[in-house]
């Protein structure tokens, strides 16, 4: 069984070089002048094809970018996906990651914006035995925990409820956590607790976002295809929204036809535990009481994102938005529903 996990090791240690060896692979595509010109964007997924990536699928699906003008092919990722330096090369137009993320990239100075958010809230989460005492991030104190070494929200975590966690690194299976009702481990709330369910255990879960640490989950492109084609950028992020809400509040099997066709390995009853908890956490749609909705970013987030990484010691200096982050793609927020008269 594969993971998530992979895509939230540091960026650091291969940034900079892995987009030296990408830029001198580009290659533009042969245009036809018969046809009229359309603009092409390939998405770079950010691991293999699932239902987290749902909503860009539904949209292919459906029709939606086709309607708004652009030619979409979502290129599957895995371990090593490498989607800033794709999206630098020109080998991709979009690919997925987390806001966190993004801004030390930029820090290093790679010239990536975030258009859009995938996610309003991360999905990552603690998976512990129904049996476990621990309930809260208070709880921790003194406790290992097998996650990803040098993750921003473990230094989070001790600082902001004055606990101290012992890690081990993870290794991406579930064998310790079944043997061991006490073990603790870093979890996707869309994917590990319905394969600990599956052999039998009794999960539940502490989602990070609880913490106070919530990154957003984000497509990013590159400064030059965002200042070159706005209109194309523009067109993706409404059309994406668009399958998003679809994918998630009405029938999901055109997206999950063709998740299945690129991913043998999934299967419907996975895919439709994963919405549930989409769904149920409100990952992607956000919280509309707090003025949340399926791809918006807001000023204030951001800036307390940057506010965080820089009291960690993470960004050496607080990043200006403008240097990592765009606005002018989002859609508009839809119109007020005029109440009904009695």
């Amino acid at each position: 069984m594969h993971h998530l996990f992979t895509r939230n090791l540091p960026l650091s240690r291969f940034l900079v070089l892995a987009a030296l060896v990408f830029a001198g692979c580009a290659k533009e595509a042969a245009k036809d002048p018969s046809k009229p010109e359309r603009v092409k964007v390939i998405l770079q997924s950010d691991w293999y094809a699932q239902a987290e990536h749902g909503g860009y699928y539904q949209a292919l699906a459906k029709g939606y970018y086709a309607e708004a003008g652009i030619d979409v092919v979502i290129q599957q990722g895995g371990p090593g996906s490498f989607g800033p330096q794709k999206v630098i090369a020109g080998q991709a137009q979009f690919s997925m990651g987390r806001s966190d993320d993004m801004m030390l990239a930029v820090q290093q100075g790679l010239p990536v914006v975030i258009v859009t958010a995938l996610m309003q809230h991360d999905p990552q989460a603690l998976l512990l035995h129904e049996e476990n005492p621990v309930n809260s991030f208070a709880d921790l104190d003194g406790k290992a925990i097998m996650a990803v070494p040098g993750a921003a929200w473990i230094e989070y975590v001790q600082r902001k409820f004055k606990v101290k966690i012992s890690i081990m690194p993870l290794n991406y299976g579930l064998a310790q956590f079944m043997a061991d009702k006490n073990f603790i481990q870093q979890c996707f709330l869309t994917n590990e607790p319905f394969y600990a369910k599956q052999n039998g255990a009794k999960p539940k879960v502490l989602p990070i976002a609880g913490s106070g640490y919530d990154p957003y989950r984000v497509i990013f492109t590159s400064d030059k295809f965002a200042r070159e084609q706005p209109e194309a950028v523009r067109a993706f992020v409404a059309a994406s929204a668009r399958g998003w809400d679809d994918f998630l509040k009405g029938d999901p099997a055109p997206a999950m036809a063709l998740i299945m066709k690129d991913n043998d390995k999934m299967s419907p009853e996975f895919m439709r535990f994963s919405i549930d908890e989409m769904n149920k956490n409100q990952l992607v749609s956000g919280f509309p009481e707090k003025g949340e909705r399926t791809g918006l970013l807001t000023r204030e987030r951001l800036e307390a994102q940057v506010a965080n990484l820089v009291e960690l010691g993470m960004l050496k200096a607080p990043l200006p938005l403008e240097k990592f982050v765009s606005f002018d793609f989002l859609p508009p927020a839809p119109a007020p529903v005029p109440a009904s008269k009695p």
